[in-house]
């Protein structure tokens, strides 16, 4: 069994031999998780359809079908399948798609099931890609015809890592929604126009090897391995949007003294329009964290900024750009983190506006106790966490439902979404409260979740999603958001489509 399971380059080799030697090689790829009869059925067919059958398979890290997914690791994946009589090889695919392993392997067929004879219906939209590849190495795309079996639905009803309360919670979704009618939602926003305006955040991650304690002093001496930086703040609110919205603008500002403008523009999608403004009294933002390379702890943080308000002249200039630009968009989104771009001159003109506002004034490190959601008097959707409508009210026990109620008096909000971390989502819409559970299984980093679930949920409330959907989704943003270390890429609009297809099944 195990002298069938080989690395990519290996089999890129003996493909060719084969090859050489007159001999066709079947392929066939994808996840196989929970391996069934349909799968068995699959290989045996593309086994008759050629000489050898060789299998690659989806790594753990590339698998988005929903919490705990995939059930089974990717060597014991790759066990079962080469324990088949009809698989001659199986080896662990490098990369996302199976684009790349197609060109490096050249089957003469590259074989899927029947589910796939539509592309439209594939919702990766990656079989095109795929058809496409194999074409390029003289080979085609031949589909099977075997009994078929899904094994998301086998999984969430035998095998469901989720708790019995959030299999509650998802049975009595399925009565009222499925997976097509919320993936519509999602689709609906594709038109929208939205203007963007926040603070720019530069996320630096330093990796660090702790060494241990110095001889002279209480300190942890450690020793640097290696260093990261992303777009974070209202640079990844851009770069989420722009995965669903039809167009993004976003407004910022960076400072002079170290703009880091080139990596700003490398890290923000090419299909935003970007205005930036610059402050001389300061550099553009940027937290550096300090991390133990081997528990993936935060050891320290050290912040570059001046988050003093921009001066009248400069405040002024922003105002009269945005009285021309918001004319052009449905909505605007309000990435507020309290570093001294959003000032109460901006934040008043925005109010006064009379276009939908979708606002997060975030509480953080920097401004502990200086940046209130309850500053705003004229919003129409707010996402924040609890203890960011704890703290205007100084009660950290009172009951949430209170609090949120008395938020929207102050900011007459239509809807209010609350985040709860590990217990899910509280949803206000006209005085009634909506709960939907967590749905991440493992948290690999929770920077920037929130903000991802801002930008998505956004969007829903713009376009009346009903109550009962939009936490679903902002939450299955939320269980992909936290998958990505440091805003190192967005929620991609077709990983949130994946998940829920799955999910829901």
């Amino acid at each position: 069994m195990v002298s069938k399971i080989i690395s990519l380059e290996e089999l890129a080799v003996i493909t060719a031999e084969l090859k050489s030697k007159g001999k066709t090689i079947a392929h066939c790829h994808g996840c196989f998780d929970l391996l069934h009869l349909g799968h068995m059925k699959h290989f045996e067919a593309a086994k008759k359809a050629a000489d050898v059958l060789i299998v690659t398979i989806t790594p753990d890290r590339y698998v988005n079908k929903g919490p705990g997914r995939p059930v089974f690791n990717e060597m014991l994946r790759m066990e079962s399948i080469a324990a088949l009589e009809a698989v001659s090889y199986v080896a662990l695919n490098k990369w996302e798609t199976a684009v790349k392993t197609i060109e490096l392997l050249k089957p003469t067929l590259y074989v899927k099931g029947q589910d796939y004879k539509k592309s439209e219906d594939d919702i990766t939209g990656n079989i095109n890609k795929e058809e496409e590849a194999v074409k390029s190495v003289g080979g085609k795309l031949y589909f099977t015809e075997e009994i078929q079996f899904s094994s998301s639905k086998l999984i969430n009803a035998h095998y469901s890592p989720l708790s019995d309360s959030v299999q509650e919670y998802l049975g009595n979704l399925k009565k009222q929604e499925n997976a097509e009618s919320i993936i519509k939602e999602i689709e609906k926003l594709k038109n929208l126009k939205v203007l963007v305006i926040g603070d720019t955040i530069i996320d630096e991650y330093h990796s660090c090897k702790p060494l241990g304690k110095s001889s002279k002093s209480p300190t942890i001496s450690s020793i640097f391995q290696r260093g990261e930086s992303y777009a974070g703040g209202v640079l990844a609110i851009a770069n989420h949007l722009d995965q669903f919205a039809g167009k993004v603008e976003l407004v910022t500002c960076l400072g002079k003294q170290n703009p880091q403008q080139d990596l700003i523009e490398e890290k923000l999608s090419e299909s935003i329009h970007k205005k930036f403004f610059w402050r001389s009294d300061g550099p553009t933002p940027a937290k550096r964290r300090y991390i133990d390379v081997y528990l993936n702890l935060k050891l320290f943080e050290v912040t570059f900024m001046n988050d003093a308000w921009l001066d009248a002249e400069l405040e002024k200039e922003v105002i009269n750009y945005l009285s021309k630009a918001i004319k052009e968009v449905d909505l605007i989104l309000i990435a507020d983190f309290g570093h001294g771009f959003i000032t109460p001159g901006i934040i008043q003109f925005l109010e006064k506006s009379g276009k939908y506002l979708a606002v997060n004034a975030q509480t953080n490190s920097n401004n502990y106790g200086f940046n209130y959601i309850t500053k705003y008097n004229r919003v129409d959707y707010i996402s924040i966490d609890e203890k960011e409508v704890r703290l205007p009210f100084g009660d950290n026990y009172g009951a949430l439902e209170q609090l949120i109620s008395k938020l929207h008096d102050i900011t007459h909000a239509g809807k209010i979404q609350i985040t709860l971390g590990q217990q899910g989502s509280l949803l206000y819409e006209r005085a009634k409260f909506t709960r939907a559970p967590a749905f991440a299984s493992t948290i690999k980093d929770s920077v920037g979740a929130g903000d991802a679930v801002l930008s998505v949920t956004s969007l829903l409330a713009f376009n009346n999603t009903p109550a009962e959907v939009l936490p679903f989704i902002g939450n299955c943003v939320g269980a992909l958001a936290v998958e990505i270390i440091g805003n190192e890429h967005p929620v991609y609009k077709k990983d949130l489509i994946k998940f829920i297809s799955h999910f829901l099944k």
